[in-house]
C-alpha cells in the first residue's frame, strides 16, 4: 500500500524535477541558437570529436578589435611623426619662405583641427592619434621657428618661452576638447620646463634654480588638489615630488656653504611639505619626513659658522633628536610619524659616523703586532678622529632611553656600551686608563645582566596573553614605577601575563613556544656587551704581566660572582666564562714560571680537574654541564699543546683519563666518561709504545681487544640476546686484522703460527659456544694464514707441473661440482642455516 509523502519531501521532490527541467531547456535554447547561426551563416559543420573551441567553426581570435585599433592607430601616428621629423629636419631648407609658412600653417592646423570632427563622429582613439601627432607638429614648428627667425636668440631662453606658450596652447586645446585625454597631461609636463630653463638661461645659479623648482613643484600641487582629471593629477604629483626633492637636496648640499641662503630656500620646502602633510592623508607621512629633513638641514646649517668642526655632526644630531619631540599632540599621526622617521634617520647617520672609534676600540687589541709582555702598546688608531663621537651616542642613547619600547632600550644599552667603549680611542687616553675604563665597562655591563629589571622600568604593561611569567629578584622592578605592578609573580602566573609593545603577536615565536620577555631581551644584550668589553681588556692587558694578572683576577671574580647571582642561562654561560679565564689566569702563571709549551700543558689539567671537582658537587645542576664541557676543551687545548712532545703528551692523555675516569664514577656521567676515560688511556698507551720506538703491532691492539672482549662478555651477560658481532667482533678483529696484515709480510715463523693457534682457539670456541662472530673470524684468519704459509710451496709445485695440467684439474673440478651440483646446493644451505641460527 503507497503511504503519500510529507509535503516537505515532496515539495523537495518536486523542487528537483523543475530544477532539471530548466537545465534541460537552456541546453536546448542553446543548441538552437547555434543551430540558427549555422542556418543563417553557410559555414561548414565541425567534425565529431572537434574540440569546443571551433564548435561553431570560426577561428578563434587572438585579439580584441580595440586592441587590434589602437596598434594601428599607434603605428600610424609613429610613423606620421617620423615622418614630420624627417621633412622638418632634412627638406626644410628646399622650400622657400613662402612654402615654408604654407607647410606649417596647412599641416599643424589640419592636424588639430581633424580630432574635432573625429569626435563628433565617436572616433576617439583616432582623434587622440591625430592630437598627438598635432602636439608632436607645434613642437617641431617651435624648432623651425627658432631655426630660421630667431636664430641669434639664445637657446635656453627660447626654449623657456617656447614651453610655457606650448603648455598654455596645449591647455587650451586639452580644455576645448574635454573627451581628449592626451593634450591637458602633456600641457602639465611642459609646464615644469619654463622656471628652471629661465634660471639657467639668466645664469641665476643653483640657489635660484632650487627656488624655480620649487616654485613649480607648488604649482603642481595646486594641480593636484584643485584640478579633477585623473590623468592630470598624476602628472602633477609626479611632477611635484621630483621637483621638490630636487628643491630639496639642493638646499641640503648648499646649506654646507652658503647656510643662510640656502636655510631659507629648506625652510619653504619644509613649510611647502608640511602644508602637503596636513592637507593631503595619503601622502602624509612621506612629506612630513621630507619636511623633518629640510628642517635638520636648515638648522645644523645654520649652527655650522659657530661651532668648531668637531661639533658639527652633533648639532645635527640634536636638532633630529629636537625634531622627534615637536608636534607630538596636536598634529595628525601621519604627522608625527613623518618627523619621528625624519629624526630617526638622520639620528641613525650620527651613530653611523660615531661607530668607528667604538669598532677601533674593540678590536684593535686583537690584531697584535707586539709580542705579549713586552711593554709596547699599540699605536692609536683613528688617532685624528672627532673626539665628539662618544657624545653623538650618548645623545642617541638617551633619546632611545626615552622611548618605553623594549626595542629602544636595548638600542639605548648598546649606544651607552658603545659610549663608554668610544672615549678612550676619542680621548686619546693612556694605556692605564683605557684598560680601567674597559674593566669598569665590563663590571657595568655584568650587574646590568644580573639586574635587567633596571632596565625595563617605563615599560608599559598590558594584561593580554603573553605566556611565561617573570621571576627573579628583581622581577618587581621591571614595569613602570607608576603602576607599581610585579610582573612574574606565582599568583599571576596562572592569569592574564603582560606583553610590552614591539613584543606582540607579529614578533611572537612559533604557537607553543614561550615569547621572549623583554627582561630577558636586555639581561642577554647587557651580559653580550660586557662579554665583549671583557675579551677586548684581555687583549689589551697582554701587553705588561701586572695587566695580565690583574684583569684576568677582576675578570675570574666578575664571573664567579655572576655565576652565582644570576638567574637562567646567563648563570651557566658566566660559569663557562669563568672557566676560560681560570684557563688563562694558569696559562699566565706557568708562563711567568718559566715553564715551557708540555709543561703548560700538564698545568692547564688543573682547570678541568677543578670542574669535574665542582660538577661532582653540583650534580645536576644545569650549571654543571656546561661547565664541565669547558673544562673538556681546556684539557684538549693542552693535549694541542703537548704535541710536540710525544713523551709529555702520553702523560697528559694519561691525566686526562684519570680526570674522566673519576667523572665517571658518577651516575649522571657514566656512559659518556667511560668511553672517553678507555678512548684517552688507549691513547695514552700508544703514544708511549711509539715513544718507546715499539713496531710489534700487537702491542697497539691488544690494549683494544682485551677491554672491549670484557665489555662483550658483560653485555653478553646482561642480555644473552645480543648479537656475537657486537659483543665480540670489534674486539676480536682490533688484533686479529692486524696481526694477519702483518703476517704475510713477516718472512719469519713465530707470528704465522701463533697467529694461527690464537686463530683456531676463536675458531674452536665461537664452534663450542655456537657464536657466529668467532667462528667466522677464526676462521678466516686461519685460513689466510695457512694459505700464506702454504703459498711458497703451491708455486713451487704449480712451476714444476706441466703447463695443461692446471687448467685440466679446473675443468674436472667443475664438472664434479656440476655432478653433485644439487647436493652441494643442499649443503650450502645447511651450513648457512647453521650460521643463521648462531649469535
Amino acid at each position: 500500500m503507497d503511504r503519500p509523502l510529507p509535503p516537505a519531501d515532496e515539495l523537495v521532490l518536486v523542487d528537483r524535477e523543475l530544477a532539471r527541467l530548466d537545465a534541460h531547456r537552456s541546453q536546448l535554447l542553446a543548441r538552437r541558437a547555434w543551430l540558427l547561426r549555422v542556418l543563417q551563416t553557410p559555414v561548414p559543420l565541425p567534425e565529431a570529436g572537434a574540440t569546443t573551441g571551433a564548435a561553431t567553426g570560426r577561428p578563434v581570435a587572438e585579439s580584441t578589435p580595440r586592441g587590434a585599433q589602437n596598434v594601428l592607430l599607434t603605428l600610424g601616428g609613429i610613423l606620421l611623426t617620423i615622418a614630420a621629423l624627417a621633412f622638418t629636419l632634412v627638406s626644410w631648407g628646399t622650400m622657400g619662405i613662402g612654402g615654408r609658412a604654407t607647410v606649417l600653417a596647412v599641416v599643424t592646423s589640419a592636424a588639430l583641427a581633424v580630432p574635432v570632427v573625429l569626435l563628433r563622429r565617436g572616433l576617439r582613439s583616432t582623434a587622440e592619434a591625430v592630437a598627438a601627432l598635432g602636439l608632436v607638429l607645434m613642437v617641431l614648428d617651435a624648432y623651425a621657428l627658432h631655426r630660421v627667425a630667431l636664430s641669434d636668440t639664445d637657446g635656453l631662453a627660447y626654449t623657456a618661452v617656447a614651453s610655457a606658450v606650448l603648455a598654455g596652447a596645449w591647455t587650451a586645446y586639452g580644455t576645448a576638447l574635454g573627451r581628449l585625454r592626451i593634450p591637458l597631461p602633456v600641457a602639465v609636463a611642459t609646464a615644469q620646463l619654463p622656471l628652471p630653463l629661465g634660471v639657467l638661461a639668466a645664469d641665476g645659479g643653483a640657489l635660484a634654480l632650487g627656488w624655480a623648482a620649487l616654485a613649480t613643484a607648488v604649482v603642481d600641487l595646486a594641480v593636484v588638489l584643485w584640478v579633477k582629471p585623473a590623468a592630470v593629477r598624476t602628472t602633477a604629483a609626479v611632477a611635484a615630488g621630483t621637483l621638490g626633492g630636487w628643491a630639496l637636496l639642493t638646499g641640503v648640499r648648499l646649506s654646507f656653504g652658503s647656510p643662510l641662503p640656502a636655510g631659507a630656500l629648506l625652510l619653504a620646502c619644509a613649510a611647502v611639505a608640511l602644508w602637503v602633510a596636513w592637507k593631503v592623508a595619503g601622502a602624509s607621512v612621506a612629506a612630513s619626513v621630507a619636511a623633518g629633513v629640510a628642517v635638520v638641514a636648515a638648522a645644523g646649517g645654520a649652527l655650522r659658522p659657530v661651532l668648531p668642526g668637531d661639533w658639527e655632526v652633533p648639532a645635527y644630531v640634536l636638532c633630529a633628536v629636537a625634531l622627534a619631540t615637536v608636534l607630538r599632540t596636536s598634529a595628525p599621526r601621519g604627522v608625527r610619524v613623518g618627523l619621528t622617521g625624519a629624526g630617526a634617520g638622520v639620528l641613525v647617520l650620527g651613530v653611523a659616523w660615531a661607530l668607528p672609534p667604538v669598532v677601533a676600540a674593540l678590536f684593535a687589541p686583537l690584531a697584535r703586532t707586539a709580542p705579549v709582555w713586552s711593554g709596547d702598546h699599540a699605536d692609536p688608531l683613528l688617532a685624528g678622529y672627532p673626539s665628539s663621537a662618544p657624545v653623538v651616542l650618548l645623545v642617541a642613547a638617551t633619546a632611545c632611553a626615552a622611548l618605553p619600547r623594549a626595542w629602544s632600550r636595548c638600542a639605548a644599552l648598546f649606544l651607552a656600551w658603545g659610549t663608554l667603549t668610544a672615549v678612550p680611542v676619542a680621548l686619546g687616553l693612556p694605556y692605564a686608563p683605557t684598560l680601567a675604563l674597559q674593566l669598569v665597562t665590563t663590571v657595568a655591563a655584568a650587574l646590568l645582566a644580573v639586574r635587567p629589571g633596571t632596565l625595563t622600568r617605563g615599560l608599559p604593561v598590558r594584561a593580554e596573553g603573553a605566556s611565561g611569567a617573570e621571576s627573579g629578584p628583581d622581577a618587581d622592578a621591571e614595569v613602570g614605577s607608576e603602576a607599581g605592578s610585579e610582573v612574574g609573580s606565582e599568583a599571576g602566573a596562572s592569569a592574564a601575563q603582560p606583553r610590552w609593545p614591539g613584543w606582540g603577536p607579529a614578533s611572537a615565536p612559533a604557537a607553543g613556544a614561550a615569547p621572549v620577555s623583554p627582561r630577558e631581551l636586555l639581561g642577554w644584550s647587557a651580559f653580550g656587551c660586557g662579554l665583549a668589553s671583557a675579551v677586548s681588556a684581555v687583549a689589551a692587558a697582554l701587553d705588561t704581566r701586572t695587566a695580565t694578572f690583574t684583569t684576568l683576577g677582576v675578570l675570574l671574580a666578575l664571573f664567579v660572582a655572576v655565576a652565582f647571582v644570576a638567574d637562567g642561562a646567563r648563570r651557566a654561560v658566566a660559569a663557562c666564562a669563568a672557566v676560560a679565564v681560570a684557563a688563562g689566569l694558569v696559562s699566565a702563571g706557568a708562563v711567568a714560571a718559566g715553564f715551557r709549551d708540555q709543561h703548560i700543558a700538564l698545568a692547564l689539567l688543573l682547570v678541568p680537574a677543578a670542574t669535574a671537582l665542582i660538577g661532582g658537587r653540583l650534580r645536576r645542576h644545569p650549571v654543571a654541564l656546561p661547565m664541565e664541557l669547558t673544562g673538556a676543551a681546556v684539557a684538549l687545548l693542552a693535549i694541542v699543546m703537548a704535541v710536540p712532545t710525544p713523551a709529555a703528551l702520553a702523560l697528559v692523555l694519561a691525566l686526562t683519563g684519570v680526570i674522566a675516569a673519576a667523572t665517571a664514577l658518577r651516575p649522571e656521567r657514566r656512559a659518556f666518561a667511560s668511553w672517553t676515560a678507555g678512548l684517552l688511556f688507549l691513547v695514552a698507551t700508544w703514544v708511549r709504545l711509539a715513544v718507546w720506538d715499539v713496531t710489534t703491532p700487537e702491542a697497539y691492539t691488544l690494549p683494544v681487544t682485551v677491554p672491549a672482549l670484557v665489555v662483550g662478555a658483560l653485555r653478553r651477560r646482561r642480555d644473552p640476546e645480543s648479537s656475537s658481532w657486537v659483543a665480540y667482533g670489534p674486539g676480536l678483529a682490533a688484533t686479529l686484522v692486524p696481526s694477519l696484515l702483518a703476517a704475510w709480510v713477516d718472512p719469519d715463523w713465530p707470528r704465522p703460527l701463533l697467529l694461527g693457534v690464537a686463530a683456531l682457539a676463536v675458531t674452536l670456541l665461537g664452534a663450542r659456544f655456537r657464536l657466529q662472530a668467532p667462528l667466522l673470524l677464526g676462521s678466516t684468519v686461519l685460513a689466510l694464514d695457512a694459505l700464506h704459509e702454504l703459498a711458497p710451496y703451491v708455486v713451487q709445485a704449480v712451476g714444476a707441473l706441466p703447463r695443461w695440467l692446471p687448467p685440466a684439474l679446473a675443468g674436472l673440478l667443475l664438472l664434479a661440482v656440476g655432478a653433485t651440483y644439487e647436493q652441494r646446493l643442499r649443503d650450502a644451505r645447511r651450513l648457512r642455516e647453521r650460521l643463521g641460527r648462531m649469535r
